[in-house]
């Protein structure tokens, strides 16, 4: 445990520049394409990606046509070791832009606002930001102001990276089998649709993208879709009196309905639920509202769904030639479900945080990772912090000194399942 701690206080450590290099890459999806990756763009990242895992000697590292990168990193030692697999998205947020965006490093932060160059009305506060607190005498990256940072989840890729260059530069650090994994379309719920976990070919995973520093994420929300299909009658607008029946003004109203003081996001905190629409589409004669629904108990999902087709069948009392339809598909699920039956993975992840210098706490994901469904699909996943704050926004911050953490914690979660192993 001293040995490595002392050897990363003579590293150079490399996921900085790597970050500063991997935000400058539009990586955004777009929940509206139906393609794999959802943009070509994602692709972009991830060569660079398999190009610098090539030069540090991974010659097993790879892109498929999905936009995944796998590579494998074999283990040091002669006993048989759990494969570990150390996973982050390469995409970007939809809900700002990422393109061209300009990484600015704030030295020495001492508790001052950090109003942005390119829109000084996009200014990070301290008492709008908390956190910022613990970051006093660190160097914080952020944008310039006029698109996010990318910091979800391009600090958890760098951090990644970075750990892989520390195992090849100390060879005599101990690790199992390292199983590398980027993925695309994270951010609109699509990152493992195609993810091949024979190429993965670990027992447990972790994601790399989390918030704050010590933070371990053993729980998500649940999650599913719901759609809400309003067949209206048309009628021509000057001779509508009586006849017409707005599938939009339905819409509307059914919104309206939902509730406000409570089962919202604007009305809920830590394990509250919530019923969310994202959106309006259509016409007088067809509309459609599409919504998501939340909550820490995957079977509060249902009574969501209840609740929608009460007040949609309250509303449509209004509009009796009006039909409607309703759809409710499975998203992902909260991975304590599996994760509960995996104490190790999660005692491994305290104990590499408490080596690395920091108090771990345990936490829940008010959304959800690509941890929740890998974890479903076989590969136990809970989450690791990345440093990333104020994510999808213009206020997106990382510290760099978190960054190093993280890419710390990385390296002595690996020599914690060798260790065991081995004793």
């Amino acid at each position: 445990m001293t040995n490595i701690s002392q050897k990363f206080n003579n590293y150079s450590y490399s996921s900085t520049q790597r970050f500063l290099t991997y935000v400058q890459i539009d990586t955004q999806s777009d929940p509206s394409s139906s393609n794999s990756p959802t943009t070509e763009k994602q692709k972009d990242l991830g060569k660079v990606l398999v190009q610098e895992l090539k030069q540090l000697g991974i010659d097993s590292s790879h892109m498929d046509e999905y936009g995944y990168v796998y590579a494998q990193l074999p283990s040091n030692i002669n006993q048989s070791i759990p494969g570990i697999c150390f996973c982050a998205h390469m995409d970007t947020s939809p809900d700002c832009s990422g393109k061209q965006v300009k990484p600015i490093i704030h030295r020495n932060y001492q508790g001052q606002d950090l109003v942005l160059p390119d829109d000084s009305s996009v200014v990070i506060r301290l008492k709008e930001h908390p956190d910022l607190a613990e970051q006093m005498g660190h160097d914080i990256i952020t944008a310039s102001g006029r698109t996010l940072l990318g910091a979800d989840n391009k600090a958890g890729v760098a951090e990644i990276m970075d750990a892989i260059q520390f195992w090849i530069e100390h060879p005599e650090v101990p690790h199992g089998p390292i199983s590398i994994l980027f993925t695309p379309d994270e951010e609109v719920g699509r990152g493992t649709d195609h993810v091949n976990l024979d190429q993965v070919n670990a027992q447990y995973g972790y994601t790399i993208d989390g918030e704050k520093r010590g933070h371990l994420e053993n729980e998500t929300f649940s999650a599913d879709g719901f759609k809400i299909q309003i067949e209206g009658i048309s009628q021509h607008p000057g001779f509508a009196k009586g006849r017409m029946e707005s599938a939009l003004k339905i819409a509307a109203e059914i919104v309206n309905q939902l509730p406000k003081n409570h089962l919202s996001p604007e009305s809920t905190e830590k394990m509250e639920g919530f019923i969310h629409p994202v959106g309006i589409y259509g016409s007088v004669e067809a509309a459609e509202i599409e919504l998501i629904l939340r909550d820490f108990k995957t079977e509060k999902l249902q009574e969501y769904g209840n609740l929608l087709q009460e007040i949609t069948h309250k509303v449509l009392e209004n509009y009796p030639h009006s039909k409607v339809q309703f759809q409710q598909t499975q998203q992902y699920r909260n991975m304590n479900e599996i994760l509960v039956d995996h104490p190790a993975c999660l005692e491994n992840a305290m104990e590499a945080m408490r080596r690395a210098g920091l108090n771990p706490e345990m936490q829940s994901i008010r959304g959800g990772t690509d941890g929740s469904r890998l974890t479903f699909m076989g590969l136990p996943c809970p989450n690791l912090f990345a440093g990333e704050h104020a994510f999808h926004s213009k206020q997106e911050w990382v510290s760099v000194q978190d960054m190093q953490k993280a890419t710390e914690t990385i390296v002595h979660l690996a020599a914690i399942y060798a260790e065991k192993t081995i004793s």
